[in-house]
């Protein structure tokens, strides 16, 4: 199938490397042009503006975003709707909030445009392993973008979650619980290294262990293994640890719904309390962050403040990119 995405960041570009491998035809844009051209190296088509973008896909014309939540995504959809007719199909890909979703969908279906939210989880590794995509929207808008899916995602690796909104939301629970996974090898690995043993014991050779049939194994701890192999006792990594708004917003439906979820309510404050010391848990956080999704450390004993921009946005100083 033939489809645009726009947004070449650490997601959307492996996105458009994978779509290729799959033998779609893929239309890219970015706001920096540059970036376009390793993707045309690669066999996409690069277009230099929106407008071309649009002009390159044939009806219905696809469209899938792959930009940062809020303002860029809302300006970006104010520019597309001029542009596509009615039957055209957007696809947000961000880590969108669910109820801006459903605000989208009814503003666009007032000019005939389908909308429809995935949820997309695999980080850098995704265009090696898949990308797990957790869609919403019109069950024959799922119908039609299927092969892409097909393409994107592992065996088994999509699902259609319900009406626009579902994806986001399935998404924003499954951050939410990934936060306090983090947070659980996170205090563990603390006590290991506060214990009378942990002078001499081998974290890394501890994580590789319990991969190997344990009921806590995963691919988190083995991405942990990797960290412990670069950096044994995480000296290099500032135990500062980030929040995308995604683990906010799973906390404040919990509040909503009246569901006692405890433990991801811990683990986000567990990642405010960060910003105000340096703690070795913290630095498994912060070290498995950057091992699943590429997002930048702060380095051990550099400055870090958060920018007040929004929910869960914060700048790391002389990050390491």
């Amino acid at each position: 199938m033939k489809l645009g995405l726009i947004g070449l960041g650490r997601m959307g570009g492996n996105m458009v490397r994978r779509l290729l491998q799959g033998n779609h035809e893929v239309v890219v844009f970015n706001r920096t042009v540059a970036k376009i051209k390793p993707y045309v190296d690669a066999g996409a088509m690069g277009a230099e503006s929106v407008e071309e973008l649009v002009k390159l896909l044939p009806s219905p014309k696809i469209v899938w975003l792959m930009l940062p939540a809020g303002k860029p995504v809302e300006d970006m959809l104010d520019h597309l709707q001029t542009l596509l007719s009615p039957g055209d199909v957007i696809i947000e890909g961000g880590n969108t909030k669910y109820t801006d979703d459903i605000k989208r969908h009814q503003a666009l279906a007032t000019k005939g445009i389908h909308y429809m939210d995935a949820g997309v989880s695999g980080g850098i590794w995704g265009l090696k392993v898949g990308y797990c995509t957790m869609v919403g929207g019109a069950k024959e808008d799922f119908e039609l973008i299927k092969p892409a899916l097909e393409t994107l995602a592992p065996e088994g690796g999509y699902m259609h979650c319900g009406s626009v909104g579902a994806g986001h939301y399935v998404k924003m629970v499954h951050n939410g619980i990934e936060y306090g996974m983090m947070q659980a090898y996170g205090e563990g690995f603390e006590l290991l290294k506060a214990s009378p043993y942990g002078e001499k014991l081998d974290l890394q050779a501890v994580a590789h262990l319990w991969n190997q049939g344990s009921v806590v194994r995963s691919w988190l701890l083995e991405l942990l293994e990797d960290a412990f192999a670069k950096d044994p006792q995480l000296e290099k990594i500032a135990g500062y640890v980030e929040d995308s708004g995604e683990g906010r917003w799973t906390v404040l439906e919990a509040v909503e719904r009246g569901v006692a979820a405890t433990a991801l309510a811990h683990a986000l404050f567990k990642r405010f309390t960060s910003r105000q010391q340096d703690s070795f848990s913290d630095k498994v956080l912060a070290a498995l962050r950057n091992e699943f999704g590429g997002h930048a450390v702060a380095k051990a004993g550099e400055a870090v403040k958060t920018t007040g921009a929004g929910a869960g946005e914060v700048t790391a100083a002389k990050a390491q990119q």
